[in-house]
C-alpha cells in the first residue's frame, strides 16, 4: 500500500505539472520503486482510462458540424500556394467561391475524424506499463507524441480514401473547379499551381485532430473536474 501511495504521488505531479523547477528537481532524485502486479496493473489502468477519455473527447469535438471549420485553432485554411488566386477572386467577386472551396475542406475532414476511435483504441490498448513510464517522464504533451508516434500513419492511411471520397460528396473538389475556373477566366495565361488536395487536407485534418488530443491532455492534467471517473479520481486525485 505504501509503494502505490508513493507512486500515486508522483503520479499526481505529471498530472498537474504547475511548478516546473520543482518537478524537474524531483524526477531528478526519485526512483521509482518496483511495483507489485496489482500496482502495477492499476497504474496502467489509469492512464488508459484517462487516454480513453482524452482522445475520446477530442475525436467528438472534431466530428461533429463545424468542428474544424468553426474552431479557429484547427480550422482548414487555403493552401498557401493558391492563396494568391483566392484574394484575386475575392478582389473580383468571387468570394462565394472561394468560401465554399474553404467549408468543403472542413467538412470532409469533419466527416474522416470518427475513424480515428478505433484506431486510438487499439494504439491504448497495446500502451505497456514501460510506455506509461515515458509518458509520465515526458513533456505537457507526452501522450500526444506518443499517439502520433504509434497511429499517425495508420490514421493517414484511413483518412485519406475517406476525405476524397468525401470531398466529392460535399463538393470540396467541384468548388476547386470552379474556382479555378473562375480564375483562369478572369487572368488568362495567367496558370494555376497544382497541389495533391487530397494529400493536404488529410494531413490538416490530423494536424487538427492532434491538436484536440493535446488539449484533452492537458485538461486531464490541470482540471480535477475532468478526471470522471471514480479510477481517475483514484490515481490522478490523490496526494
Amino acid at each position: 500500500m505504501k509503494k502505490l501511495v508513493v507512486f500515486t504521488c508522483f503520479f499526481m505531479f505529471f498530472v498537474v505539472p504547475c511548478y516546473a523547477s520543482f518537478l524537474e528537481d524531483f524526477l531528478r532524485g526519485v526512483q521509482i520503486p518496483k511495483q507489485t502486479e496489482k500496482d502495477t496493473d492499476t497504474v496502467t489502468a489509469g492512464l488508459k482510462e484517462a487516454l480513453l477519455i482524452g482522445t475520446g473527447n477530442a475525436v467528438i469535438s472534431v466530428s461533429k458540424i463545424d468542428g474544424y471549420f468553426k474552431n479557429e485553432a484547427i480550422k482548414i485554411l487555403l493552401p498557401k500556394n493558391i492563396q494568391n488566386m483566392a484574394n484575386i477572386l475575392g478582389k473580383i467577386g468571387y468570394q462565394k467561391e472561394v468560401d465554399e472551396f474553404i467549408l468543403s475542406m472542413n467538412r470532409a475532414a469533419e466527416k474522416a475524424a470518427p475513424k480515428a476511435k478505433d484506431i486510438f483504441i487499439t494504439a491504448i490498448k497495446e500502451m505497456t506499463f514501460e510506455d506509461a513510464i515515458k509518458i509520465l517522464r515526458g513533456n505537457d504533451t507526452a501522450a500526444t507524441d506518443y499517439f502520433k508516434e504509434k497511429t499517425f500513419d495508420k490514421l493517414y492511411e484511413s483518412f485519406r480514401p475517406i476525405i476524397s471520397k468525401s470531398m466529392n460528396e460535399v463538393g470540396t473538389t467541384r468548388a476547386y473547379k470552379n474556382m479555378t475556373e473562375k480564375y483562369l477566366s478572369a487572368v488568362p495565361f495567367s496558370g494555376v499551381e497544382s497541389f495533391n488536395l487530397d494529400h493536404y487536407v488529410t494531413t490538416k485534418a490530423l494536424d487538427g485532430l492532434f491538436y484536440m488530443v493535446a488539449q484533452e491532455e492537458k485538461k486531464i492534467r490541470t482540471d480535477p473536474s475532468a478526471r470522471v471517473t471514480e479510477l481517475l479520481r483514484k490515481v490522478f486525485g490523490s496526494k
